[in-house]
């Protein structure tokens, strides 16, 4: 048996070690790593996602503004039978901001169309009834009808307005948890209050644009009023909710007295989001009551049906 010169065995090795050498430098080129190649797709389609959710959202945004201007229509009805007393209280520019509408054009244009609906509806009601229907009934009665229909029209705006605060409270209240998440992590990595605001603000306007508006309203209020205290009240005066209040409370507490706001955020995240499990158990128990009604009115006539139509059938052949 051969055994191989210490030489031989050398150059073999050297060979192998050439031929590695090779082979892990060609190797990226000859086997390429498809893994980083879409991770670095995706992360930049996410970023384009990003970009244009963000692009979308100026795009929705940008037309509402502070300096909107009222119809003249409105402003003329509104001066001349002196509607604008009626906003004095300040209640119902209240609602209006908690609705999302700021400004004077929204409160100019509710009064305006409060008087307005009444008339209008009661002119399509009588056109209606006299024109369209004719039904048989006294003209007296048919006017009744339609003044009817004019007082449910001065109640419409009310309605609308209040169903506008419903859907922006249930929006709010769904991302606000997320909302407090964003705010913990921005002021445990050493933002300031006003900075971290508009930071979550920033992040959080593709998941909820109600939540992103009152966080970048509360930062310019921040930045402007004197008293930062009147900001936060004016947050949770906007929204409305329990859960803003409980915030709210704390922010103004850590500023007055230079206590941690990290920990409470942390307790109001957590206690935000047992609220919202809470109210979602809530409408979840209560769909068995609201269920019976249909069940009664339209699955069990059709299942009476069933079953005795084959008797019925059986009878009437003998």
């Amino acid at each position: 048996m051969n055994i191989p010169s210490p030489e031989h065995l050398t150059i073999a090795l050297s060979a192998f070690a050439a031929f590695a050498a090779v082979l892990a430098a060609s190797w990226p080129y000859v086997f390429p790593d498809n893994l980083t190649a879409r991770m670095r797709r995706i992360e930049g389609e996410r970023e384009r996602i990003r970009v244009r959710e963000r692009a979308r959202l100026n795009a929705r945004v940008r037309p509402a503004s502070l300096r909107a201007e009222p119809r003249k229509l409105y402003t003329a009805i509104v001066d001349r039978f002196n509607l604008a007393k009626q906003a004095e209280s300040g209640e119902l520019v209240e609602r209006l901001h908690m609705a999302g509408y700021r400004g004077q054009a929204p409160v100019t244009t509710f009064l305006a169309v409060r008087l307005l609906a009444p008339l209008v509806i009661f002119i399509v009601g009588l056109i209606y009834l006299f024109v369209v229907m004719r039904p048989d009934l006294s003209p007296v009665l048919m006017a009744a009808m339609a003044a009817g229909m004019g007082a449910v029209g001065y109640f419409a705006p009310t309605i609308y307005v209040k169903n506008r605060i419903t859907k922006r409270q249930q929006a709010i209240g769904r991302a606000w948890p997320e909302a407090l998440d964003l705010l913990l992590i921005t002021v445990e990595s050493g933002m300031g209050i006003e900075s971290a605001f508009r930071k979550v603000g920033e992040e959080i306007a593709v998941q909820s644009a109600e939540v992103a508006e009152e966080m970048m309203l509360t930062t310019a209020e921040l930045s402007y009023l004197q008293d930062r205290r009147q900001a936060y009240e004016n947050l949770a005066r906007r929204t409305g909710l329990d859960g803003v209040r409980a915030v709210v409370t704390s922010l103004i507490q850590a500023e007055k007295y230079g206590t941690p706001l990290g920990q409470a955020l942390r307790v109001m995240a957590q206690e935000n989001r047992d609220m919202r499990m809470s109210e979602a158990e809530k409408k979840a128990a209560s769909l068995p009551p609201k269920l019976t009604v249909p069940m009664i009115v339209f699955f069990l006539p059709v299942l009476f049906a069933v079953i005795i139509t084959p008797a019925v059938i059986q009878i009437m052949d003998i």
